[in-house]
Parts: structure tokens; sequence; C-alpha cells
């Protein structure tokens, strides 16, 4: 019988260990930028272009290789970092598996030029797909020139499953942005599509901070610093009155490498008990150094995971760290109520006459709690009230909206015949949370905020599938700035969000001018409910059910919806009632939650007996 069991040829060995490491062109620079912080560079520079499928270069100025270290860094399980198995718990560098260079080269067209500082020529070799083409001697810069071109070029299949290019760059500038925060001492650039998006100077890691993030953050993060015999804590966490609703601005540093731990999230973030809400979350940029045996850093392929020997140890340092720091600058508001004498004497010194009390003149016949026959009882959320001849006002824009096309047609309110349906066009609130009325089967309870969620929510998603672009412009533009990977998430909504009625144009690197809103929408809630957007986009663009105009949709009507506390007028309650069972599925909010219910005459008879 004839043997089954065969071992791989290397360049399959190397396609799948690809599979593990290079799950996406940020893999590839992540791992490129690493190798050469390790070579010791002081400047190093990464590009890029067609979201690193076309091409991702890495240029640094570090010790450069030898010809036959210039050839075995492409094979696998070749590595300098470690000799011997004790190695791996001593481990203070990035790359140590020595399969990144074999797995990089194993998909894409590879060619390198390096060359040690004290040698005259260096090395040029080309490979594709683990087929060495070409090595020969060159004359080349100190340092290493890495070029990996069409990536993925002979695993289509994988290349298939990319994301967009504007995805695939967000992800290329968060793996950029996490080596180059932590190692300030190194000078970094990058380029993408020929266009200098960072150039990193050398510096503190403060300074490395705000030329990342810009110079406000310089206002907007305090120190934090904490030393014990096993652990050594610093960096920066923000102030909570800067606090955002996106998880973005939140690193970890372990010995230099960043990682993922949602352990130690949650200990900064207790840090911020009953100073920040519950949807919002501070920022913090924190390095923790400490004895490598005492982490396992070889439990991930990307090594961004990690094992701490006393997990609970480094929490209560790391919250008692960010405590302190927090108390240290008294981020909490005092007042001083006794009399600095300096200030006096700047003030001048008492008046010799009498100082007269200010008078306040009123009108007692006027009475500001009077409605007024053209009160608008909107609020903002629900149908606004305007003056009768407003049409005249846009008489021209109609003219040119029909010369384009049809207007768009109105939405037909459903007419059903359900039991649900209020009897009486009387309502009550119950502790502002509820609207009750009754009903010919007994009482209906409608959660006031989840019903407004629905009608939003079908509201939204009906714009931006017509493409609507109903906007309320503003007397005054909004300036607003993001970090450049949430910039990247705007620029990708660009044509959902114009459909929604933002008005938005670029301004500067990763700024926006918001020259109009979404009509209902007031100026203040527009930065929560963009963070809200970025947010949402993060966590739900790796879902099998991803689809953008439903996160926008259900992001915005949340964010706008009625909230629990606020007092109705009865035309708003009329209002709410009216609109949602002219929804599509009116007893659901978009989070899939009961909007209503019904008390059967039956039941509150069981009730009072």
């Amino acid at each position: 019988m004839l043997s089954i069991i065969k071992q791989l040829p290397d360049s399959v060995a190397n396609q799948i260990a690809a599979g593990e490491v290079i799950q996406r062109p940020a893999s590839a620079v992540k791992e490129l930028l690493e190798n050469s912080v390790d070579a010791g560079a002081s400047d190093i520079s990464l590009i890029i272009k067609d979201a690193g499928k076309t091409l991702i270069q890495v240029i640094d100025n570090g010790s450069g290789m030898t010809s036959i270290d210039a050839r075995m860094c492409f094979e696998r399980h070749a590595t300098s970092k470690i000799n011997k198995a004790e190695d791996l718990f001593a481990i203070r560098t990035m790359g140590f598996r020595g399969e990144a260079m074999a797995s990089i080269a194993a998909i894409a067209h590879l060619e390198t030029k390096t060359r040690m500082h004290d040698k005259e020529l260096g090395t040029h070799i080309i490979i594709e797909g683990s087929e060495l083409k070409s090595q020969e001697a060159c004359q080349c810069s100190p340092g290493t020139n890495i070029m990996v071109k069409n990536l993925f070029f002979n695993v289509p299949a994988r290349r298939s499953f990319l994301k967009s290019n504007a995805a695939e760059t967000r992800h290329i500038y968060e793996e950029f942005i996490r080596v180059a925060m932590v190692n300030p001492e190194i000078a970094f650039t990058l380029t993408n599509n020929d266009k200098v998006v960072y150039k990193l100077e050398k510096g503190s890691f403060k300074f490395r901070l705000v030329s990342i993030y810009g110079k406000i953050y310089d206002q907007r993060i305090i120190h934090i610093e904490q030393k014990t015999d096993l652990v050594s804590i610093s960096g920066f966490i923000g102030k909570p009155q800067f606090a955002k609703k996106t998880r973005g601005e939140q690193y970890f540093f372990v010995n230099g490498r960043f990682i993922k731990h949602a352990y130690l999230n949650h200990a900064v973030n207790n840090a911020y008990n009953e100073l920040l809400a519950g949807d919002v979350f501070p920022s913090y940029f924190i390095k923790i150094d400490m004895d490598p045996a005492d982490i396992d850093i070889n439990i991930h392929p990307t090594k961004t995971e990690v094992n701490f020997k006393d997990a609970r140890y480094i929490y209560a340092i790391l919250h008692a760290a960010a405590k302190q720091s927090i108390g240290k600058h008294t981020l909490t508001p005092t007042i001083d109520f006794d009399v600095d004498p300096t200030v006096e004497s700047a003030l001048g010194s008492p008046p010799d006459k009498e100082i007269k009390q200010p008078g306040i003149t009123v009108d007692p016949d006027y009475n500001p709690f009077a409605k007024s026959p053209d009160h608008d009882y909107s609020k903002g959320f629900l149908k606004p009230k305007v003056d009768q001849n407003w049409e005249q006002l846009y008489a021209d824009l109609k003219n040119q909206a029909t010369d384009k096309g049809d207007p768009p047609q109105k939405h037909e309110q459903k007419k059903i015949e359900l039991e649900e349906k209020p009897a009486t066009s009387q309502f009550f609130q119950l502790h502002n949370k509820y609207i009750v009325s009754s009903v010919r089967s007994g009482l209906i309870l409608v959660n006031q905020q989840r019903a407004h969620e629905r009608i939003l929510y079908e509201q939204y998603l009906e714009r931006i599938n017509r493409r609507a672009k109903a906007s309320q412009q503003q007397l005054f533009p909004i300036n607003m700035s993001f970090s450049h990977s949430d910039a990247q998430i705007i620029k990708e909504l660009e044509n959902e969000l114009a459909s929604l009625g933002f008005d938005m144009e670029e301004f500067g690197q990763n700024g926006f001018v918001i020259n109009g809103l979404p009509v209902g929408m007031s100026e203040s809630d527009t930065k929560a409910t963009l963070e809200s957007i970025i947010e949402n986009y993060k966590k739900e663009s790796s879902s099998l059910s991803f689809d953008k105009n439903i996160i926008l949709a259900r992001t915005m009507a949340s964010n706008l919806s009625i909230k629990p506390g606020v007092r109705l007028a009865q035309e708003e309650m009329d209002d709410i009632f009216n609109n949602l069972f002219a929804c599509a599925v009116p007893e659901k909010s978009p989070g899939g939650k009961d909007v209503l219910t019904i008390l059967t005459l039956e039941e509150i008879d069981k009730l009072i007996r």
C-alpha cells in the first residue's frame, strides 16, 4: 500500500504560513517596519500604492545585511533573535518567529537591496512566489530597501477577500501609527500614492503624539507614571472632557510592542468611573516595561496578544497610576472662596462712593408660559412648524428640481387597522418614558425612545436609498478634525453621509468643514453623532451582515431619538403614534427590542381583584 502522508513543498508551506501572518497589506507593513526598528534604524520611510496591493516599500538606514543574511532571511524559521527555546522568554525585539519574510516572499514579487555601513557593495535579491530569480552585488545606500509588489498575485482567492482601498489604507495607517508612536527616537515618513501623509521628526513621546494627532493634543493629555520592582508604567491619558464615542485612540505597549488586552483596558476605563458617561471612551497611550520572563508573547501569530504571569498585579498598578494622574492634575473643578490679597490689590481699593445695586426692569404683564398660536412643539425631533409662506423661499430650487427629474414621491402612510391603533387621541406620559393610551382591547404602552428610533431609522434609510441629500445649511460652518484612520472612514462614507444631509468638504489633511446638517439635527449633536458612526463602522465592518446604509441609519436614529426624561406635549405624542404605525415594523426597534406592549382588560382585571 502506498503511503499517503507527504511533506509539503516549501512554497506551499510558506503560503499556509502567510495565511496566518500576512492577512492583508497592513500585516506586511507591520512586519517590515518592525524589522527596520530591530535593525537599529534612525530613519524609516514607508511608501504604498493602491492600498499596498501594488506596492509596499520600506526604506531604512539600519545595520543592513550581508549577502548570506539577505538570502537566509527569506527561509522559513530563520531568525537572528533566538538560538534556543529559553530565548523565547527573554525577547525584547519585535520579530522572532522567522516566518514573516518567508511568508511575504511566498505571495508577492519581492525585491531587496541591502548594504552594511562598513561595506562598499550591497546585495540585490529578487524573489517571486518563494522562487529566487536573482542575487547579485549592487551599489546602494547603507541600510535596507525592500519592495513588495503585487501582493497575493498567486493567491487570487485571498486577494478577492480584501476590502476597498480606503479600508485597507486605513489599516495600514493604523499599523504605521502603532510602530511610529512607541519609537519617538526614530524619524518616520509615510507616503501614499506619491503624497506625503506623515512626516514625523525625532523627539519625546509627547512630541510624537502631538505630531500624529495635532497640536491640540498638547492640552488634551496628562502624564501618567508609576514604577515598582516588577513593572514600570509611563505615558499619557486623555482628560475626561475630551473623551470620544470612538475607541480609536487607546494604545498599550508592552516592552515596545503594541498589544490588545481587554483586562488592562478595563483598568484604565475604571479609573474614570463617575467622570465619564457609559458610551464614551477616554484616550490613553501607555507604555508598560517589565521583565520578559513575566510575560508570554508567543501565543498569537501577529503577536498582538500576550499573557501576563500576574495580570491582577498589573491591573492594580495601572488602575492606581491612572487614578493618581487624574487626581494630581486636579481635573475636578474646585472653587476657592478665600480672597487672594494679590488679586484684591490688582483690582484696586474699594471706591469712596456708595456702591449702588443695579436694578432690573420687568414687564409684569408678560407670561413666559403662555402658549402662542405658533408655538412649536417639535423641539427639533418631530415636524417643525414654519412660516406659512415658506414655499416662496424655495420657488427657484423647486423649479430646478422639477427640470432635473421627477420630484420624490411622498411617503404614504399605511392604513393599518390594528388593535394596537389607539382608539382615542388622548395620551399621557408615564415617568416621561412611556406613552400610554387606551385601545379597544385594553391599554397600550409605547417606549418613546424606541418608537422614535424606529421612525427615524426608516426615514434615514429611505433618504440614503433615494440619495435625497436633504440638508439644512448652517449660518456658521462647523470645523471638525479626526485621526487619519477615522478621516478615512468619513471619506469612505462620503456619499452615504451626503444622502443623509451632511454637506461636508475636506479642509486640510484630516479636517472637514460641515456646511449643512441633516434636517432636524442640531449643531451640538454633530460631533457625537459622527464619532458614533465611526465607532459602529469599525465594529461592524468585519461582520458578514455588514451594510453601510443600515449602520448609518441605526446610528443616526440612536443618537437623535428622544431620550427618557423628556416631557412631551399632546401634539408630539400624537405625531409619534401616527408616524410609528406608518412604519414597516412598528413593533420592533432597529436593535430588535420591543417598542410597545398591550395590557388587555383581562390582565388588568387580574391585577385588581
